[in-house]
């Protein structure tokens, strides 16, 4: 288990033990200090794990892109049903001005390109309607 102990730079690793494997690699293992939680690991064995949480949050961002711009583009069917119809058009145009005002960025840049289009489809017709 590790703990972290204070915050700032962590000082000098323990002593590592060195054990060697058939295939010639070298395993290091980080003494223990002396209230039993693992030395603190180099910072060349944090870069994978911060790697892996970057592609998460750029997962989270895609989604939350691909989400909106199926809100906007649901909206857009709104409108154009109310206006067909003869409906009330003000409800369609106000969800839709109220998803322009927040739309999130993706981090891939084909589905960017994707939302912001849907988002100059969505100004088209809220400048169209004076909304």
């Amino acid at each position: 288990m590790t703990g972290i102990e204070g915050v700032g730079r962590p000082g000098p690793l323990n002593a590592a033990r060195r054990a060697p494997t058939r295939a010639g690699f070298v395993v290091l293992e980080h003494a223990r200090s002396s209230h039993g939680v693992a030395a603190p690991a180099p910072a060349a064995q944090l870069s994978p794990m911060l790697a892996l949480q970057e592609m998460h949050s750029e997962a989270v961002a895609d989604r939350e892109a691909r989400r909106h711009g199926g809100e906007m583009l649901a909206a857009l069917s709104d409108l154009q049903r109310a206006l067909l119809t003869g409906g009330d058009a003000q409800t369609s145009l106000q969800r839709l001005a109220e998803l322009a005002d927040s739309v999130p960025l993706a981090a891939d840049p084909r589905l960017a390109a994707l939302v912001s289009a849907v988002l100059v489809r969505v100004r088209v017709e809220l400048a169209r309607r004076h909304a």
